[in-house]
């Protein structure tokens, strides 16, 4: 089962590098597929996956904005942590 926790924590390790874009486009149109979501946020967590799903396609793209939305959705918050390298 997919929870609104597993979506974020996709999320943030795009957003933070640690998956590249087609692995999480490759997740989300894996879990459409083959899982079952978290009840009673169904419709948030599709939502989201279906979008995340998209991400690769040029004309829907996504963007640092999409990610707060769909977290927003989700009952998350982005944030950002700039540290010295």
């Amino acid at each position: 089962m997919i929870t609104r926790e597993d979506v974020a924590r996709r999320i943030r390790d795009y957003l933070n590098h640690r998956i590249s874009l087609e692995e999480l486009v490759r997740w989300a149109e894996d879990v459409l597929i083959e899982e079952s979501f978290e009840e009673p946020y169904v419709a948030s967590i599709r939502d989201a996956v279906a979008r995340l799903g998209l991400a690769d396609v040029r004309a829907f793209g996504l963007t640092w904005e999409d990610c707060e939305a769909i977290l927003d959705r989700l009952g998350y918050r982005a944030m950002v942590d700039i540290m010295k390298t």
